[in-house]
């Protein structure tokens, strides 16, 4: 079987819960992140997936999706890598879209970009290296990191230009499986918070 990709988006934080732009910002969980991420764990070492024995975990450096990885049990496989970082918004880091929107009604960010942080392109560049990543060995992949990157890579895997991702939304703590379909990239599992809910 072709090697996956399974996506781990952080636990909630003060300021995914309202809104905010947190790219940068290096903040923690809620409680009920750390309740996310335990039951996130709780599944992911459960069959069918029984912990991912052979998977090479990497989770991006920032508090809130390491603190998910160690919660969810694979803070001893996991390497901490920069490309998993959330995209540098700039200057609209801290503001929700309703703010942004009251300065640029029109405003998009998978098509208009933030102004002084990073660029579609290079946000794409990045979600490009972590799959370039995921098909360099035989084994699927596990990485724990944060809501635009985890919907770029989603983008890109399926070879869709990055602005894709406006269209598929991804929750705290959720769980993904980028896979195959007739030998194509596919999308296997999307935005799944069963684990949350029972």
């Amino acid at each position: 079987m072709a090697p996956r990709i399974l996506l781990a988006r952080h636990g909630q934080t003060e300021w995914s819960l309202s809104g905010r732009h947190t790219g940068r910002t290096d903040i923690p969980l809620l409680e009920e992140g750390r309740r996310g991420a335990k039951l996130l764990g709780e599944r992911l070492n459960r069959a069918p997936l029984d912990g991912l024995p052979d998977a090479e975990v990497r989770t991006s450096p920032l508090r809130r999706a390491s603190e998910t990885c160690a919660i969810a049990g694979f803070g001893d496989r996991a390497q901490e890598w920069d490309a998993l970082m959330e995209w540098d918004y700039g200057a609209y880091e801290g503001m929700t879209p309703t703010e942004i929107k009251a300065q640029r009604p029109d405003w998009l960010i998978w098509r208009d970009g933030v102004p002084g942080g990073e660029t579609l392109q290079q946000l794409s560049d990045r979600a490009d290296e972590v799959i370039a990543w995921a098909h360099s060995a035989d084994r699927d992949a596990l990485v724990f990191a944060h809501g635009h990157i985890l919907r770029a890579l989603g983008a890109r895997w399926l070879g869709l230009d990055v602005s894709f991702a406006a269209r598929i939304r991804l929750d705290p703590t959720s769980l993904s499986v980028l896979g195959w379909a007739y030998g194509d990239p596919a999308i296997e599992r999307w935005n799944d918070i069963g684990h949350l809910t029972g």
